[in-house]
């Protein structure tokens, strides 16, 4: 059972500290929502653990396995990351960006195998990509590039699979269905997901637990309907907010009082 283990972890940029003493588990099947207001340090958790960015303190490991000490070939053996800013290589089709997925697997200018190519092929028939597979990428639409890059990230076959924002700039059919896709992927895959969200109520549908951050530490996590409090939200982000039932979940849904408004 896959594991990702994060411990007392810290970061930063120059002088500014935006990581403090992280520490969060995210087990094989299950979907973790990072949560906070802008600043809070989610994205940054996503990049000091693909590499991108260096920890200043404390463990990141998949497995017992050290990440910080890896390359990035070996590291992405383990975990996929699909960034918040999408920069696909707009010359190349869709299954060649997919096949690239494949690449940390190839020794040094092999070329693909036959494996590789069904492991792509897979990709996309679990993230219903198969129909773009000969566009081009400058050819797509938001939600489809999105849908290729989940496709690349799982033709990697990791373990864990790191979200940074994964809605952001898409319109709600398309937000659904990478919330949906990602879930699922824990699920049928065993992925361990970890994917930072600003929506609190798609958040509180979609993971099965949530962590709550404000100024680089977690203050708060476990299932949605713990951590999602009024008192609580209104602290970390600053708002009054009511906290009601969701109709068709059952999770909570929230909503912002308005300045001059009164519940």
């Amino acid at each position: 059972m896959t594991t990702l283990t994060l411990s007392h972890l810290s970061a930063g940029y120059g002088n500014r500290i935006i990581l403090r003493n992280m520490s969060l588990t995210v087990k094989a099947g299950e979907v973790i929502a990072l949560v906070g207001p802008n600043g809070a340090g989610k994205s940054t958790l996503i990049r000091v653990v693909s590499g991108v960015v260096s920890a200043r303190g404390g463990e990141a490991r998949i497995d017992g396995l050290d990440l910080l000490r890896m390359n990035p070939a070996q590291r992405a053996k383990l975990i996929a990351v699909v960034p918040q800013l999408i920069h696909l290589p707009e010359a190349f089709t869709v299954s060649e960006i997919v096949l690239m997925g494949r690449t940390p697997h190839l020794p040094f200018w092999a070329a693909e195998s036959k494996h590789d190519c069904e492991m792509a092929w897979a990709a996309m028939r679990r993230t219903q990509t198969e129909s773009l597979a000969d566009r081009r990428a400058d050819e797509l639409s938001g939600g489809e590039q999105q849908r290729v890059m989940i496709a690349r990230a799982l033709a990697q076959e990791p373990r864990a699979l790191l979200l940074d924002e994964p809605t952001s700039h898409l319109d709600l059919k398309y937000q659904i269905g990478v919330l949906e896709l990602a879930r699922s992927l824990a699920q049928e895959h065993g992925l361990a997901v970890l994917m930072t969200m600003h929506d609190l109520n798609q958040a509180g549908v979609y993971a099965d637990r949530v962590a709550l951050m404000k100024g680089g530490e977690i203050v708060a996590q476990g299932t949605a309907r713990n951590v999602f409090t009024a008192e609580q939200l209104s602290k970390v982000y600053g708002v009054r907010v009511a906290v009601s039932e969701h109709p068709a979940h059952g999770t909570p849904l929230i909503a912002p009082i308005a300045n001059g408004h009164h519940s």
